[in-house]
């Protein structure tokens, strides 16, 4: 079955979706639920793959999957968290499989060779309160800094200061303690800071905390 898909920047949905009809292929509540998993991914699946068409094949990937394991769905985790897991992973094996396909042509990049499987988050990636408050080239700057972070950093940032998600729903996401997230999210806040000092941003520093 082909699912629509909606952009996150223009279609806000919240009714909550009901798992049990889910599991029972209510055709209404799919659609639903593809609204919604539309909006929960884009924005991470971006920052992944930076190409829109790219992007709009993996949500759809996602969705699938989803509703192909729905029935083993046991609720330990929300299924929000559930289907972040799935497209970040989904968005991890798309930049692999273009590494590899780019090898097997002997087309390579050093792009390819050194980001393989990482997320890279841009301006245009996130619709993100902070862009309206400091100017495009402070918000760059301000990017680049989360871009120089290690990976695990920079994907609890990401989540929690940029996707909104809570402490716990990062954990279930990454699948680490909420504990552990915490000290990433704090040696991560750390790393950025002096990064921001050293390109002079010092005006910055508060702004990723989102205080």
């Amino acid at each position: 079955m082909q699912l629509p898909l909606w952009n996150t920047k223009f279609c806000i949905i919240t009714t909550p979706i009901d798992i049990v009809k889910l599991k029972q292929k209510d055709r209404a509540e799919i659609r639903k639920m593809a609204r919604q998993v539309s909006q929960w991914t884009y924005s991470i699946v971006m920052s992944y793959v930076k190409n829109e068409e790219d992007a709009e094949e993996i949500i759809q990937d996602t969705i699938l999957s989803a509703l192909r394991k729905i029935n083993g769905f046991k609720s330990e985790s929300s299924l929000k968290t559930w289907v972040y897991r799935i497209a970040i992973n989904k968005s991890i094996d798309a930049i692999k499989f273009k590494n590899r396909s780019k090898r097997a042509g002997n087309v390579i990049s050093l792009q390819s060779t050194q980001n393989q499987g990482n997320m890279t988050i841009s301006c245009s990636t996130y619709d993100h309160p902070e862009k309206k408050l400091i100017s495009k080239e402070k918000v760059e700057i301000l990017f680049s800094g989360i871009n120089q972070l290690p990976e695990n950093q920079k994907k609890a940032l990401t989540l929690t200061k940029l996707e909104y998600l809570s402490m716990k729903e990062v954990a279930g996401i990454m699948d680490v303690t909420p504990k552990a997230v915490e000290s990433l999210l704090s040696r991560g806040k750390k790393n950025l800071l002096n990064y921001l000092e050293n390109e002079g941003l010092e005006q910055l520093k508060r702004k990723p905390h989102g205080k």
